[in-house]
């Protein structure tokens, strides 16, 4: 296995502009393009490969899954993409579909890669995955609410004229509409947020905080009814789970992941805090939440073991 080789699975909006921020990254020597429109995979190659005198060297082509045996990491943005009007929930049952035909042709010729999922809804499409698949645990994960947490840290700090990046918070849960931001130990450079909002005038912190949530949480189906799909956020997000894997960093960042004796949890992929490096999920933080947020938390699994009870998982 040769960490330094990525695949996309998946070459529409968010796959064509997940490899674009890798080949930007310069993290990978190789980025392969899986599609079932082999065309369209050849087309992204040829355009990306453009791009490299601006970049580092890189091997981008277009490839079959007989190509991914010594590829380090398998990133699947494959389905059918959540359309507007609808919830990441509606996708499942075509999703599921796709996957049954995608995951085993991957694990027919590569078995040490690490999987990351993209699909949604993700915390589903990661299980089925890990179900499919038959790889262990830490090999197996999905983008979870790296991306929610990030657009969370952005509306903080647009709010507060404070860099986002000072911002510490997590929205953990289903990467959906059951989400929820852990407010409890959220900070603005180690200065309690209640605190630090209160310091720049804001005294509502209630009101404010379920604005903030709801902004964070509706913001995909905003985007989806101006411009038709996310990606730019998601291959960000994706990117930088790539990039904690290949550095081998341990960072620590809201992936989906399978979640057995955490949080009161059991045998389900839902997003929380875990250690991401070169072993990919190597340890599951159990962050401390307030009882309400532990209930929160608690029927956002709810809702996705209703989800894989609907399709036979």
């Amino acid at each position: 296995m040769d960490i330094r080789k990525v695949a996309v699975i998946g070459c529409g909006m968010v796959g064509s502009s997940t490899a674009f921020a890798l080949m930007e990254s310069g993290l990978f020597t190789d980025i392969l393009l899986i599609d079932k429109n082999r065309d369209r995979a050849v087309g992204e190659a040829m355009d990306l490969s453009h791009c490299l005198p601006f970049t580092r060297p890189a091997e981008i082509r277009a490839g079959d899954y007989c190509d991914l045996t010594d590829y380090g990491t398998i990133i699947v943005t494959a389905g059918v993409a959540q359309k507007p009007g609808e919830t990441r929930l509606d996708c499942i049952h075509n999703n599921v579909n796709v996957f049954r035909s995608i995951i085993p042709q991957i694990v027919e010729y590569n078995t040490d890669a690490f999987l990351l999922v993209v699909t949604n809804p993700v915390d589903i499409m990661t299980y089925v995955t890990y179900k499919l698949s038959g790889l262990p645990q830490n090999k197996v994960f999905g983008s979870g609410t790296v991306l929610d947490s990030a657009r969370l840290k952005f509306s903080v700090g647009r709010r507060l004229n404070v860099d986002p990046r000072s911002v510490h918070a997590f929205v953990i849960g289903e990467h959906g509409d059951s989400e929820l931001a852990v407010w409890s130990s959220a900070n603005v450079s180690g200065i309690p947020l209640d605190e630090y909002c209160a310091h720049c005038g804001y005294k509502s912190h209630k009101e404010n905080r379920k604005k903030l949530a709801d902004e964070v949480k509706n913001s995909a189906y905003e985007i989806i009814a101006k411009k038709g799909a996310t990606y730019y956020g998601i291959a960000a997000a994706t990117t930088r789970i790539c990039e904690s894997i290949v550095r081998d960093e341990h960072s620590i960042m809201p992936i989906s992941t399978l979640v057995n004796g955490h949080y009161g949890l059991n045998d389900i992929y839902i997003s929380v805090p875990a250690l991401i490096g070169s072993g990919g999920v190597e340890d599951i933080m159990d962050i401390k939440l307030s009882d309400e947020e532990n209930a929160a938390l608690v029927s956002s699994a709810t809702t996705l073991k209703a989800a894989l009870r609907d399709i036979g998982f």
